[in-house]
């Protein structure tokens, strides 16, 4: 059984291109049994997020190609377009790249922990799906003891530093006084959890919460004593927020140049800072184009990243030698199950020559035979049936002169001097 990674990120494609090949929750069950179905792929499960996206495989013979194909073809996009900024990573790599992806080894944000969570997800969701299979269990649980480990063993994790954490950061540049301002939130999820209780955390001292459920967004909002609506309402709030944060799994955008042009001109064009976490974007992009709007995505936070990536340098060295350790047991694991099931497919023909030439024994037994000549018989029968296969395959290597071969041969069957010197005493 093999592995295979297949995927897009925030280091190889825009997020212009992000959002085309991202899977809303709702696409993702019937996105897993066609990918299945469609390539003939044994095990599936697929792993979405604003900064990535990616197909991981288990199957006997795998095909890279008809993963693009297929993956290019339910987007949309030419298979070139995809190709170009696509990555893959097989066997030991693809078991590699899992656990840096959950580690947080390869977010923009190195060490953040929201990815193990997502990678979670993406096991329960091909678990929930039908696709996930034995094998492809296997690698997750193991990358998940893996991501744990580093977390533990590490200082990866410490003083976390998010996307969430970077969008506040770049709010506090525009308006040295959070304090007096007004923060809308978008969305309920875990990132849009993080940026409130930041936020809170720098003194805003009025949050609201806007999401398609009201129970959602009071669940986030009352703790912080903020206000919780609906998105319809987001047009009559628009004009008294001064910060905009956005993190939704929507397919289409949730704001407009039109509610924003309004929005500013109540507001006497004071200026508006606005970050769309989200992928696809929440915030249609031609909103950047306003003179009073500043509008980052979460391409732009980079160079708050890029702080967080230096400070943490040395404990992201001690996280890729666990990596490296947590591939190799795993990949060793993987051989001896490979072993396991040679051993068990020659246990069941061994046993059937047993009950073969058991049965044999027996019938010529019930007719009178001689028991110790019949056991004899029994036994050569016996032996010669278990090394037919052997001595023709052992033959054969031999005119083809595949000396290594017949080393292993020799190794396999304990046929070296220790033992050879044994049997003669």
């Amino acid at each position: 059984m093999g592995f295979l990674a297949l995927g897009i990120n925030h280091k190889t494609a825009s997020v212009d291109v992000r959002e085309r090949v991202a899977f809303s929750p709702e696409q993702l069950a019937d996105a897993l049994q066609r990918l299945r179905d469609e390539t003939r792929t044994q095990e599936v499960a697929i792993l979405s997020t604003c900064n990535r996206t990616e197909i991981y495989c288990a199957q006997d013979q795998l095909n890279d190609q008809s993963l693009i194909d297929w993956l290019a073809g339910f987007h949309g996009l030419s298979v070139e377009e995809l190709r170009r900024c696509s990555y893959l990573h097989r066997e030991a790599g693809a078991v590699r790249h899992m656990m840096r992806v959950a580690a947080g080894l390869d977010s923009m944000v190195l060490g953040e922990p929201q990815i193990l969570g997502q990678m979670k997800d993406a096991w329960q969701a091909a678990r929930t799906a039908g696709t996930l299979g034995p094998y492809l269990d296997r690698l997750f649980q193991s990358t998940f003891n893996t991501a744990k480990q580093v977390r533990t063993d590490t200082a990866i994790g410490e003083n976390p530093v998010s996307v969430a954490f970077a969008a506040v950061s770049l709010a506090r540049q525009i308006f040295s006084d959070l304090e007096r301002s007004t923060a809308l939130l978008i969305g309920a999820g875990e990132t849009i959890g993080l940026v409130a209780r930041h936020l809170f955390e720098q003194g805003v001292k009025r949050l609201i919460v806007a999401n398609r459920t009201l129970e959602r967004a009071e669940l986030l909002s009352e703790p912080l004593g903020g206000q919780a609506i609906i998105l319809n309402q987001i047009p009559e709030v628009l004009a008294h927020c001064d910060i905009v944060i956005s993190s939704t799994a929507s397919p289409l955008p949730i704001l407009g140049k039109g509610a924003v042009e309004r929005a500013l001109k109540q507001r006497k064009h004071r200026p508006m800072f606005m970050v769309d976490i989200a992928v696809p974007r929440d915030i249609e992009p031609e909103v950047g184009s306003l003179g009073d709007v500043y509008l980052y995505t979460v391409d732009d936070l980079h160079e708050v990243i890029e702080e967080n990536l230096r400070s943490r340098q040395g404990a992201a060295e001690a996280a890729e030698r666990l990596i490296e350790i947590g591939t190799d047991e795993f990949m060793q694991r993987l051989r001896a199950l490979a072993a396991v099931d040679v051993l068990r497919r020659y246990r069941q023909r061994a046993e059937q020559f047993r009950d073969q030439e058991l049965s044999k024994a027996l019938g010529k037994l019930e007719r009178g035979g001689d028991p110790a000549a019949l056991m004899s018989e029994m036994a050569r029968a016996l032996t010669n049936k278990l090394l037919h296969d052997p001595s023709v395959q052992l033959k054969q290597m031999s005119a083809e002169g595949r000396a290594e071969a017949l080393a292993l041969a020799q190794e396999l069957f304990a046929l070296d001097d220790t033992h050879n010197a044994q049997g003669r005493s």
